[in-house]
């Protein structure tokens, strides 16, 4: 099965990026390297590549958008050692969130922005680690704070196969659903400390955070849908998006402000290999849509 991928958006950083992520952890390796020429950014390369199995896509296409920790991913580890070894390395050149150390819900964790500005939660999670041990991670914030759990049961409505929200998830699925409590402020009795939920088999995480917090979801972290058929790309077109000014290229934002790319799954043939002249005809079809249309890129790759 295909599995929904996060995409990251660098200014000129990727490759590098995408290799140094690859070393930090086991089973691990940069898949392709692809630049894309003439695009409103310019000459774009673009990189896929796996951190413990989970597919990851970068992109440097300039210093449009900036990582924020509104979108953060979890490290779970089997041991504190490995904690402290991946937190050494992402903390060099970075800045802490939060220390690294023993808290209520684990015995060694810390929250950090590496030096490209992405943040992790590099957490020993014991025999849980074994699960899946790349998490994504997403904070309500701002406007939209207070909304996790309403957003969890929304997007597990949208994804077909995936439990029917936080409440289900916790209650059947062994998923984690913790709320704040009294005198918690200024985060607000019943608001969420902390989901755990399931899309198309994947794990993700999702909190409210009343404090004071200058940023919110943007493009630099956005979501990629791989879809078989056209009528899977109008599915989630239609469910997820929002912002009629945020559609383009297959880009969309949700009703969270949350951006996903509805992606078919034949891009990566037909922006793979070498043929410069092909790679150009499906790059200039794909920059004047919104929503993906598969035939007029087919049609664009066989040079008709």
């Amino acid at each position: 099965m295909q599995k929904i991928t996060p995409h990251l958006w660098f200014n000129k950083e990727a490759k590098e990026a995408a290799e140094f992520y690859a070393s930090l952890v086991s089973n691990s390796t940069i898949k392709n390297m692809t630049t894309l020429h003439n695009t409103p950014s310019g000459d774009c390369d673009v990189v896929s590549f796996e951190l413990c199995g989970h597919p990851f896509m970068a992109i440097s296409a300039g210093p449009l958008f900036k990582f924020n920790p509104s979108v953060s991913f979890h490290v779970k580890c089997q041991t504190k050692a490995e904690v402290d070894a991946i937190w050494e390395r992402l903390s060099q050149r970075g800045r802490i969130l939060m220390p690294l150390g023993a808290y209520p819900f684990s015995e060694r964790y810390g929250w950090v922005e590496d030096k490209y500005g992405l943040s992790w939660q590099v957490i020993s999670a014991g025999e849980n680690a074994r699960r899946q041990r790349i998490v994504p991670v997403l904070m309500f914030v701002g406007k939209v704070c207070g909304k996790t759990e309403e957003a969890v049961n929304f997007y597990t409505s949208v994804f077909k196969n995936s439990p029917s929200g936080a409440k289900t998830a916790a209650a059947t699925k062994g998923d984690i659903l913790a709320r704040y409590g009294k005198d918690e402020e200024p985060d607000n009795e019943g608001t969420v400390r902390y989901a755990s939920f399931t899309l198309l088999g994947q794990e993700f995480g999702a909190m409210d955070s009343a404090r004071e917090h200058r940023f919110a979801f943007n493009e630099a972290i956005s979501f990629m849908v791989p879809c078989d058929t056209q009528e899977e790309i109008d599915y989630f077109w239609g469910k997820l998006s929002a912002d009629p000014r945020a559609q383009q290229c297959g880009w969309l934002k949700d009703k969270y402000g949350l951006s996903w790319q509805i992606t078919p799954t034949i891009m990566n043939e037909m922006l793979g290999g070498r043929d410069r002249e092909r790679i150009a005809r499906v790059t200039e079809a794909f920059l004047k849509m919104k929503k993906f249309d598969i035939d007029t890129l087919k049609r664009a790759y066989e040079g008709k």
